[in-house]
């Protein structure tokens, strides 16, 4: 997939995340608050290990879209793959 892809055609597989957590500085309103600093993040596992892409607030429309679109093509894919089943059922009944 090439940079140029048009954000509407990206398929991405993973969960969406939110990660919180504190920055470490001292003087940061995190330090002394329960309230801690939130990032989104992508999680994807890919050569047997888990992958975390902290995310842009303006990318999470666009990746969430992305999963949704995976996910659409994952089921549309299963059920393409049970109705071959089903077919290959057939002709092997026909066929005795």
């Amino acid at each position: 997939m090439s940079p140029m892809t048009d954000p509407d055609e990206l398929v991405l597989r993973g969960r969406l995340t939110t990660f919180a957590r504190r920055c470490g500085k001292p003087s940061c309103w995190c330090a002394t608050s329960d309230n801690k600093h939130e990032s989104p993040a992508l999680v994807v596992y890919e050569d047997g290990r888990t992958r975390t892409l902290t995310l842009r607030q303006h990318e999470v429309e666009q990746v969430a879209a992305a999963l949704a679109r995976y996910e659409q093509a994952a089921e549309d894919l299963a059920a393409q793959a049970e109705q071959g089943l089903a077919t290959f059922r057939a002709r092997r009944q026909a066929g005795r």
